[in-house]
């Protein structure tokens, strides 16, 4: 035997064997299996109250939450909102057709942000309970500024798309074709890089605010 037919001979001893397809089959579920088994359980078997919790937990977050029954409701939310901060009735709008639908009587509506917008509201396209993350996809209805310009960023999110674990997120989006930005929002914009001092709106709103529908 030449050694060009030892070395072709030793590279097809070292080559993996085929593996019967059910034995691949029952090794992807173990993985998958393992993997549902280490995700943290959540405090709360109900989603929305598990995100909701998660959201106002702690400084990191740093976010606050309302909840109305629906949809309609939101401009009433908002409403309070701005009670609250003592904010004038003016905002930019997403252009979401849903949203756009609503009866925003006594708002100043904007259709385009700009870098010093007080206020924007929004609808998030899901929202994952461990966390307390909302997640925007871009698009033309969904611009990615208004998640970054505002000094307050009101996100409306549906309780029927509010998801356990991020993972859940992937399998929910897994047949979407992929968008061409995607944001995972975690609470108000913040840094602690000088002196360990957390600054709010460093690099983004400064305050955030969720309105769960449902």
């Amino acid at each position: 035997m030449s050694a060009r037919e030892d070395m072709l001979a030793a590279i097809r001893r070292a080559l993996p064997r085929e593996r019967d397809p059910q034995d691949i089959a029952a090794t992807a579920e173990a993985l998958a299996l393992e993997s549902i088994e280490s995700r943290p359980r959540l405090p709360n078997s109900d989603l929305a109250e598990a995100f909701a919790a998660r959201l106002v937990s702690d400084k990191v977050v740093g976010a606050s939450v309302d909840r109305v029954a629906r949809l309609e409701d939101a401009p009433a939310a908002v409403r309070r909102y701005c009670a609250v901060h003592g904010l004038d009735p003016t905002l930019v709008l997403q252009p979401d057709p849903d949203l756009q639908k609503l009866n925003w009587s006594g708002f100043t509506i904007s259709a385009s942000i700009g870098g010093d917008e007080t206020l924007a509201v929004a609808r998030a396209r899901w929202a994952i309970a461990e966390t307390g993350t909302l997640v925007f996809h871009s698009s033309p209805e969904s611009p990615t500024l208004l998640s970054f310009l505002p000094l307050h960023h009101i996100c409306i999110i549906d309780r029927a798309k509010i998801l356990a674990h991020l993972e859940d997120y992937a399998n929910a989006e897994r047949s979407a074709p992929a968008p061409r930005n995607v944001n995972l929002i975690t609470g108000a914009s913040g840094t602690a890089d000088i002196e360990g001092a957390l600054v709010r709106g460093a690099h983004g709103p400064a305050f955030l605010h969720a309105i769960i529908v449902g």
